[in-house]
């Protein structure tokens, strides 16, 4: 059997929970109403892939701008979930066990997300940092 590379996003602890998330959002979204199977259910499994797809990509990425890009973009779907899943809790498609189990792993991955772009904006601004403290050279005029 031939050994399986693994990528750098797979090691992950940020991916690997919000891969988890995913499961937990199709779990709690197939006891939706089926008349929402084409909205907000839809709308919830989209967004919370998009959380841990970003997660990848920006992992992928050779520029740390890009890298931070890409954590924004997980961390922006993280919050369209937690809006959708207000909703669903307004609309009763969702009791208040599972929104606040939801809530809790939503402020995790959240923190988590926060974190890795956090580091890869310092990665950036390194470079920079080291320029402005070398002497200048005087002009010559």
């Amino acid at each position: 059997m031939k050994e399986v590379r693994t990528f750098a996003f797979e090691n992950l602890r940020v991916w690997k929970d919000a891969r988890s998330f995913v499961s937990t959002i199709y779990l709690i979204t197939k006891e939706f109403p089926k008349d929402e199977r084409y909205g907000i259910v839809d709308q919830l499994r989209r967004a919370a892939i998009s959380i841990s797809s970003n997660l990848a990509e920006g992992s992928s990425r050779t520029s740390t701008k890009d890298q931070a890009h890409f954590y924004q973009m997980a961390y922006s779907s993280l919050m369209e979930v937690l809006s959708q899943i207000l909703i669903c809790l307004d609309l009763d498609y969702i009791s208040e066990i599972d929104y606040s189990s939801l809530r809790s792993d939503i402020e995790k991955l959240s923190y988590q997300i926060n974190q890795l772009r956090k580091s890869a904006l310092s990665k950036h601004s390194k470079p920079s940092q080291q320029r402005s403290t070398k002497q200048s050279k005087p002009s010559k005029q």
